[in-house]
């Protein structure tokens, strides 16, 4: 097998355990809080906790980023996977809900375990593979964060909450030792230069149709993550026993995942066809309609399968995001904007869990279905409205439709 596709499996491994790991606390987070003395206010210190992880990322991924240009991908890949390991297992020995929180923001400061396999996929994959590899690996990252709370619930149903953190943190471990013995960085010139997020930030602000992309990923990736914090409860309320909880949460928020896997490659065979951007506003409607949807069902059953529908729809926007971040950017600029993607992507996961525990707070729980769909209907406009500006690359520059 040559370096590069060896390479793409190994990453995509990490990747995928990487983002599920971020992923696995979701259905017992909420759970554990009274555990470790939080009585009130659940809804609340569960999105604040699912947040700081990716504030803190947002904030500390452009230093990494500039890190990895002067030192190296691979290094900044394994300094990612062994902080994490070490983080997720002293979330195994809180005591009190500030402990958790400082953990989750150091998650996010030292780690980039994902951005950094981008870029090394990026610069050490034959230009003609580049655009699939890329494809695979954001299917990496979409199907661990989907499939990790499954894993998360099924595992603290097994062995407990505690035991479910530090089982994420050997999970990626492995992953990680993996990378260091099997991952070979063979095209890396040491940048001499200093970092250049001002100058990446003016270049993308001049492209209006990438700019798009990077509003429609905030907004996309903020929808994922609102109904988070009150799915677990939310549950319950749908007649879920507490004992069961965490594994039913895992089950129903991995069914768009189950969609996603079968429904996936029919989306990108008609994105090739009919283009990126109609896709995306196909899916964006479906999934914002089907999130609303969700308040019909008052059933576990029928909850499952509005989830799934859901999940058919929804499946279509990310590879059509990535898509449309190719299209949109010249090739020079290529890894500095998958970099301000994720960017955006933390941005968004930072947001929903905020926006989710505060209107499930304050709110029926009902609402925050609502108010996500109705986000998505608004990304939905946008993106119809801006669907004539994605830009065509043409070699070397971008060229906008008027």
């Amino acid at each position: 097998m040559s370096t590069w596709k060896r390479n793409l499996w190994v990453l995509w491994i990490g990747m995928f355990f990487t983002s599920a790991s971020f992923s696995m606390v979701i259905p017992f987070l909420p759970i554990f809080l009274p555990q470790i003395g939080v009585h009130e206010h659940i809804e609340i210190w569960s999105g604040l906790l699912f947040s700081a992880a990716f504030f803190a990322g947002a904030i500390a991924s452009p230093f990494w980023g500039m890190v990895a240009d002067r030192y190296g991908r691979k290094p900044m890949i394994i300094r990612a996977g062994f902080f994490l390991f070490v983080i997720y297992t002293l979330a195994a020995f809180v005591t009190n809900p500030y402990q958790l929180l400082v953990l989750r923001i150091m998650q996010g400061l030292l780690t980039g375990f994902i951005p950094g396999a981008i870029a090394l996929i990026g610069t050490n994959t034959p230009s003609q593979k580049v655009g699939y590899a890329l494809s695979m690996v954001s299917t990496a990252t979409a199907s661990g964060s989907i499939l990790g709370p499954l894993m998360g619930g099924g595992i603290a149903h097994l062995v407990g909450n505690r035991l479910a953190f530090a089982t994420a943190g050997s999970i990626v471990l492995i992953a990680t030792i993996l990378v260091v013995f099997l991952v070979k960085e063979e095209n890396f010139t040491p940048s001499k230069k200093g970092g250049s997020l001002k100058s990446s930030l003016s270049e993308a602000w001049h492209n209006r149709p990438f700019m798009t992309v990077l509003l429609l990923t905030v907004i996309t990736a903020s929808s994922v993550m609102t109904i988070e914090p009150v799915l677990p409860l939310y549950i319950l309320d749908l007649g879920g026993s507490a004992e069961n909880a965490s594994l039913l949460a895992g089950i129903v928020f991995s069914l768009p995942g189950i969609a996603s896997a079968i429904f996936a490659p029919f989306w990108g065979k008609w994105a090739d066809k009919v283009g990126f951007h109609r896709v995306l506003v196909i899916g964006l409607l479906g999934g914002g309609i089907g999130m609303v949807a969700h308040i019909i069902f008052s059933s576990m059953i029928g909850f499952s399968i509005i989830r799934f529908i859901f999940g058919v729809f929804f499946c279509a926007v990310f590879p059509a995001l990535n898509g449309l971040v190719v299209k949109s950017t010249s090739e020079d600029f290529r890894g500095r904007a998958f970099g301000l993607n994720q960017t955006a992507t933390q941005i968004g996961g930072m947001l929903g869990p905020i926006i989710g525990g505060v209107i499930g707070g304050f709110f029926p729980v009902q609402s925050v279905f609502v108010v996500t769909g109705v986000l998505l209907l608004v990304g939905m406009g946008a993106a119809y409205w801006k669907s004539s500006g994605f830009g065509q690359v043409t070699q070397n520059r971008v060229v906008v439709r008027k």
